[in-house]
């Protein structure tokens, strides 16, 4: 009879019950819980189980493991410390968390993440691994999601489905059941939203919500790179609609309560293929020999008002997403490409930074407001840098006509306004280049640095499919653009910042790079031969622009740059002024670009609040819409560079039987990375496909190297690839290595 006690005993007791309560306590450390709730948790409900809960308790109460804090409530006693951050995860499932309390990044192992997802924020401790005796730590519970929406391909199944996720970070498949596959077919392209990770399931829950078409497509693969960061495509009705019945009449009464410049020579400079123009600039020479020139800003806050969906949406966004065949806009097309776009020989709503500069570029005198604006004329980067290379007048007619398929009459005379003639438009671009050349020359002497990155862009088909590579570099044009740009963000914010009492404004801020990662940039660039001097901020900003000059046109340039890049602090918005590092500039905010940039919409409606007189804004809900703004470009950014190398991949698709001239761009142990020169398309080498011999990672040399052929495969190294894979999907690109070049 005993031994039939014992046994029922044991079946129905609940095994490891004293660890399960401690791991239910110290998981909800915060709570207390009683017997009851325990028990719940445990999904128990016989007599025998509460007795056997009631009496675990009793004795880890008794051992001070855990603590009784009102009648039958218990809580753990901890003495570990937690700590939160964020996790990155890498592709093999161990992962790093960043967290501001240390200064190196946590490492966690694979067993250790607990069901954190990349960029999630987590609750963790630190432990010692006993052989290699460095700190790690273990999650003990996800605080906040990044993301709970992901874009995969679709396995269905007879009564269930799972999506294989296309990010790398995301280590397991989602679990879909058969009523919550949105009618997706076997093997489509889409986006799943995670609804639940039960306890006892290895994989979440989620269920389909849209079905974005067949992978490889092109316009499949496009909407995923939106849909992975949550970004739209198109408009709703409401906020379409709304757009719509805007006025966008330009009227007396409006004009009235503006400064009018429509009689000053007024013109655009853009990308020959832009459809929106935000800024324009007028020249005005006045008699004490001194240059009137104003900067002027679409007038966006005019139409979009706050409390309205089309300003709830457009914060939304924050910002327009530039993708290799299409730009997803803030604004509708109504606002954007039309109402405030400055268009050629059209009257527009501006905001406007007016300047009184001598030959020097000095500034004399300046004044900020609303203004209405005509524009004499629309030039392409390329016809501007015409003028400029040739110091002479261009038959603008002849170029627009042909380029821009805009006739522009000789005379044209709209409410009182005369076209101006060539002769002027060409003095203007002529003394605004002098002008603004002698501004960047004062702002690198300050310690400015200068990064001109070559950008890649594509010669694409009326299918969108890539048949060339092109590079876009900054000229003398684009240059001046950017300094009267420049010029404005600068002393906008410089007018509120330095009032007092202090004022809440949106600050475009940057921060000094981080000693680490300069250092790391050191070691790179040494080993091509170049030296950099830290010493002090002045000392670093010469070396660094002395680098960016030296390493132009040659094959470390691309590699060289994007590491410099990313030794500096990222710029963000905030309403905390700490100046801007890269710009040398003490004040410094976003005011030229409201058309595709929320904060530039923000500084317009503070700056002219304050110019009414109005009192410091509320500083708590403008961070808070700062730190959006900044989320938000990111994505966008993530995005831009997403779609570059997903044309990238078409492009290299149809170049599968041709020998590349590359520069190894990284090095790992598990392979390394080789940019070709020709196209900057970027792919791995496998460690494992390089079978000639037995290669190591060496850290220190940042090189593969042969065990038996001393052969060595280093950073900044000339070999010779052709392509082995191209995977669309996984925006993928896998190299044959062929050899170095001699």
């Amino acid at each position: 009879m005993s031994r039939k006690r014992k046994g029922k005993s044991r079946k129905n007791g609940i095994s490891n019950l004293t660890n399960t309560i401690l791991s239910i306590l110290k998981k909800e450390r915060n709570q207390a819980f009683n017997y009851k709730q325990i028990a719940a948790k445990l999904g128990v409900n016989d007599a025998s189980s509460r007795n056997q809960i009631i009496k675990t308790l009793a004795k880890l109460a008794a051992k001070q493991e855990i603590q009784e804090v009102d009648r039958g409530k218990f809580k753990a006693v901890i003495n570990t410390e937690y700590y939160t951050g964020i996790l990155d995860l890498s592709s093999r499932g161990s992962g790093y968390i960043i967290c501001d309390e240390f200064e190196e990044d946590i490492f966690v192992a694979s067993n250790n993440i607990n069901r954190a997802l990349n960029g999630d924020e987590v609750e963790f401790y630190l432990y010692k691994r006993r052989k290699r005796g460095k700190m790690e730590g273990e999650i003990t519970q996800v605080l906040k999601r990044d993301k709970s929406e992901y874009v995969g391909v679709i396995q269905l199944h007879s009564n269930y489905a799972f999506v294989i996720a296309d990010s790398t970070k995301m280590y397991k498949d989602i679990f879909v059941p058969i009523n919550k596959t949105f009618n997706a077919e076997d093997g489509d392209k889409v986006l799943v939203k995670l609804e639940d990770w039960p306890e006892k399931a290895d994989s979440p829950y989620g269920k389909v919500i849209k079905v974005l078409g067949k992978p490889g497509e092109h316009n499949t693969e496009i909407h995923a790179i939106l849909a992975d960061y949550g970004l739209p495509n198109e408009f709703p009705e409401a906020v379409e609609n709304y757009a719509n019945e805007l006025d966008t009449s330009i009227t007396e009464a409006e004009i009235a309560k503006r400064r009018d410049m429509r009689k000053d020579l007024t013109f655009t400079i853009d990308p020959k293929d832009a459809k929106d123009f935000d800024d324009a600039l007028s020249f005005k020479k006045l008699e004490n020999g001194l240059f009137e020139v104003g900067i002027h800003i679409a007038d966006v806050s005019h139409y979009v008002k706050e409390g309205t969906v089309l300003d709830d949406e457009a914060y939304e966004r924050a910002t327009s997403v530039y993708l290799v065949d299409r730009v997803v806009p803030m604004l509708p097309e109504v606002l954007s490409n039309n109402a405030c776009s400055l268009r050629p020989h059209e009257e527009k709503y501006t905001f406007s930074a007016v300047f009184t500069l001598n030959e020097k570029a000095e500034i004399k005198d300046q004044w900020f407001g609303r203004t209405v604006t005509y524009s004499d004329a629309r030039f392409a980067y390329e016809e501007a840098q015409a003028i400029i290379e040739n110091n002479c007048n261009v038959a603008l007619s002849a170029v627009e006509a042909s380029k821009i398929n805009t006739e522009i009459p000789e005379e044209v005379s709209l409410t009182g306004k005369t076209y101006q003639t060539q002769p002027e438009i060409a003095e203007a671009v002529l003394v605004l280049d002098k002008l603004a050349k002698k501004m960047r020359s004062v702002r690198m002497r300050s310690g400015a640095i200068s990064f001109d990155k070559v950008e890649v862009k594509f010669n694409l088909d009326e299918n969108n499919d890539p048949v060339g590579v092109f590079f876009k570099t900054s000229k003398d044009a684009n240059k001046l653009i950017e300094e009267f740009m420049l010029l404005a963000n600068r002393k906008v914010s410089e007018f509120i910042g330095k009032q007092s009492p202090k004022k809440t404004f949106v600050y475009r801020v940057h921060d000094e790079p981080d000693e680490s990662k300069l250092a790391s940039l050191q070691g790179v660039v040494k080993r091509f031969g170049y030296k950099l001097d830290f010493k002090d901020r002045k000392s670093t900003s010469a070396s660094l622009n002395n680098l960016l000059k030296e390493v132009v046109g040659k094959k470390e340039q691309n590699l060289v740059d994007t590491l410099a890049i990313r030794s500096m602090s990222k710029a963000e918005y905030s309403t905390q002024n700490i100046g801007h590092y890269g710009l040398a500039f003490d004040y410094y905010s976003h005011f030229t670009s409201p058309i595709r940039r929320y904060p530039d919409v923000m500084a317009h409606r503070l700056l002219q609040w304050y110019l009414d007189g109005g009192k410091s804004a509320n500083e708590d809900a403008y961070e808070e819409k700062c730190k959006h703004s900044s989320d938000m470009e990111n994505l966008a950014t993530k995005a831009e560079r997403d779609s570059i190398k997903y044309m990238q991949i078409r492009f290299m698709e149809d170049h599968k039987d041709e020998d590349f001239v590359g520069v190894i761009s990284g090095v790992t142990d598990w392979g390394i990375y080789v940019e070709i020169i020709s196209n900057k398309c970027e792919g791995m080498v496998s460690v494992r496909d390089m079978t000639d011999d037995h290669y190591a990672f060496d850290q220190e040399l940042y090189a593969m190297v042969g065990r038996s052929n001393k052969i060595i495969y280093q950073l900044g190294d000339e070999v010779v690839v052709k392509v082995k894979n191209t995977d669309l999907v996984k925006k993928h690109l896998d190299f044959t290595l062929i050899g170095k070049v001699e």
